[in-house]
């Protein structure tokens, strides 16, 4: 599986995220196990003018992870459509991690490279040069994260049960989190969030702890993104988008992060549409809501309140409540019951004169 994504944020920045790549869409042209004058070298190709390259280089009793060099184009009007210089740029970056020949490299911990506005974020890598005889390596060699990391506090309630109805968990606690643009905020969020997870018929509940989670993002014209991560999360996602150039909604919700199993759960969806608002209004909803996301997992949210544009001054505009929606709800059943009110009146008044005719009558 090979991940990648570009959001383009304001000036020249770039934020490289996760995009799970179609197998049709990414070539491997140039990829080569190496032989005396060169080392082996990764090539991946996706899509046109983007590529990403990883060298390795031998010494006596070990290899090394030698360079990676990454490629973007920005004439791709789709994912740059704002750029001003268009053209292919190229970041190189050395690393040299030295492993020990016929050791096989793991790194599960997020490892970051930043150099010339580009940020690359990594994990789960796991990788071999120079293979022996054809048969991968048994031996690991763990990255300086992963021989450090800790178990984290496990605040997963997980039901032993082939069904998917997780055991209830107490509401979680509201966190407040921002994205800044410089030295301004673009972005504004309150929210207690709880995860609900199916994996292998095993429901989990999980409730966010906004004292152990951090957040970062970025905003645009027409895009603005709320990342979350923690010690378990690797990364939390909510893209939201512009509509009809007066609304704003929140468009794409990504997950990656690790269960109490050890393993790792990622879901991504760019296709939702809720907490719909005006443009220079903040979204509020103090009720408990459902963001689904797929069939394997719900976000559940409490005391809600978003701004992913025009926040001013570091402050949330004037609110549009959920309550309105239900309010929208309200308005034909109450115009029905009064007509229907006005309809009964009628009939009442009808029955009731046509009584006193008949009456008249029968005094002659």
């Amino acid at each position: 599986m090979v991940c990648f994504r570009l959001f383009p944020v304001p000036g020249s920045g770039l934020v490289l995220v996760c995009l799970v790549l179609d197998h049709g869409t990414v070539t491997y042209n140039g990829s080569i196990c190496g032989d005396d004058q060169n080392g082996p070298k990764i090539a991946v190709q996706f899509g046109p003018g983007f590529s990403w390259i990883a060298n390795f280089t031998k010494a006596a009793s070990t290899y090394s992870i030698d360079s990676v060099s990454f490629s973007y184009n920005t004439g791709d009007n789709t994912t740059f459509p704002d750029a001003e210089d268009k053209g292919i740029l190229t970041v190189d970056e050395l690393l040299a991690i030295r492993i020990p020949l016929n050791d096989l490299f793991r790194c599960n911990s997020l490892s970051t490279l930043e150099k010339n506005d580009v940020v690359q974020h990594y994990w789960d890598v796991l990788v071999q040069a120079f293979v022996q005889n054809g048969t991968v390596s048994t031996n690991e060699f763990l990255c300086d994260k992963d021989k450090t990391s800790t178990v984290a506090p496990t605040i997963h309630t997980t039901v032993p049960s082939p069904t998917t109805t997780p055991t209830p968990k107490e509401k979680p606690e509201a966190g407040t989190y921002s994205v800044n643009n410089g030295n301004d905020t673009c972005l504004l969020a309150t929210m207690g969030l709880q995860l609900n997870i199916t994996q292998d018929k095993v429901a989990s509940v999980i409730n966010i702890n906004p004292n152990t989670t951090h957040s970062t993002g970025s905003c645009r014209s027409h895009t603005a993104l709320l990342r979350l991560n923690s010690s378990t999360i690797k990364y939390l996602d909510f893209v939201f988008a512009v509509k009809n150039e007066n609304r704003f909604y929140l468009k794409e919700v990504n997950i990656s992060m690790y269960l109490v199993n050890g393993s790792v759960f990622s879901i991504a969806n760019n296709n939702l549409s809720y907490w719909d608002a005006p443009l220079g209004s903040s979204y509020m909803c103090n009720k408990e809501q459902t963001v689904s996301v797929s069939g394997a997992f719900q976000i559940n949210t409490f005391d809600l309140r978003v701004q992913p544009f025009n926040v001013t001054q570091g402050k949330y505009s004037t609110a549009q409540d959920c309550s309105a929606d239900d309010d929208n709800f309200l308005v034909p059943i109450a115009v029905g019951a009064a007509l229907a009110g006005v309809l009964i009146l009628v009939l009442l008044a009808y029955f009731i004169g046509l009584k006193h005719h008949h009456a008249g009558y029968e005094q002659f």
